[in-house]
């Protein structure tokens, strides 16, 4: 079995909640790389977006994943936008597995509609787009990322999936050594 798992998927894809729920049941350590940058920089995220802009924030998750790739049996919950470089699947590739917690747009929809912290799907960080432009942006981001996503050694899809199920069938794949 491997000693590192990187969680990966779109924003409110349940990395958050999963990882914890899959390093308690592995005996490993969870951290969730947006909490750490947010603690490095003594801001949230939005924050740091609005301040900084996107091109910073990639940066630094970079950085960390750097610090992390030497550690062992710990669960990374990445941002749901880590995984768009490749320079970063490379490294989460050589140094443990990916699962991509996939979900459809309408569960993302259904999942974030009354979030308020996520800049990539606000206008200008701060206006809240409509149901459509929401929806539609979140499809966009998908389709986008799907190229990366679909790299993952692992794929679960979580739409219609109960977090007990998800976090069962993902400690029985790795105890099975795929």
């Amino acid at each position: 079995m491997t000693n590192k798992i990187y969680l990966t998927g779109f924003m409110g894809s349940g990395k958050s909640t999963i990882g914890p729920i899959l390093a308690n049941t592995l005996g490993w350590d969870f951290y969730d790389l947006d909490v750490v940058i947010e603690k490095k920089e003594g801001k949230k995220i939005s924050k740091i977006f609005e301040d900084s802009g996107e091109v910073y924030f990639r940066d630094l998750e970079k950085q960390m994943l750097k610090d992390f790739a030497g550690r062992a049996n710990i669960i990374i919950a990445l941002g749901g936008g880590t995984i768009t470089n490749q320079d970063n699947i490379d490294l989460l590739k050589k140094t443990g597995k990916i699962i991509y917690l996939k979900m459809s747009a309408e569960a993302a929809y259904k999942r974030l509609r009354f979030k308020r912290d996520r800049p990539i799907l606000t206008r200008d960080g701060t206006v809240n787009l409509s149901k459509s432009e929401f929806t539609a942006r979140i499809a966009q981001l998908l389709e986008e990322r799907s190229g990366y996503y679909e790299q993952a050694d692992i794929i679960i899809n979580t739409d219609n999936l109960q977090l007990g199920f998800i976090v069962d069938e993902i400690a029985k794949i790795l105890k099975a050594g795929k």
